[in-house]
């Protein structure tokens, strides 16, 4: 997929951070350390690393990922990243 998501909530100093939705790239989101996750009352599985959101771009853009828009909603902030197909 040449699109991520990259999400994190309240504070963006610190994780953890949402790394995207269960139908990412399995081999991509272990090499950034996110793991496949399920939280209470949610219907939806999800990625989800420890690291802060800064740590994870920085593993992102390793794999060949830009940042091309970003913002803030309420108390969430969003990354999209892209990779250009080779």
């Amino acid at each position: 997929m040449p699109y991520v998501i990259i999400s994190v909530q309240i504070r963006s100093e610190k994780g953890p951070t949402l790394c995207g939705d269960e139908s990412q790239d399995p081999a991509l989101m272990a090499s950034i350390g996110a793991t496949l996750t399920k939280e209470v009352g949610q219907t939806f599985n999800h990625y989800v690393c420890a690291d802060p959101p800064r740590i994870v771009l920085n593993k992102l853009e390793t794999q060949g990922y830009k940042v091309i828009s970003m913002t803030g909603c309420g108390q969430t902030v969003l990354w999209t990243c892209h990779k250009d197909d080779p």
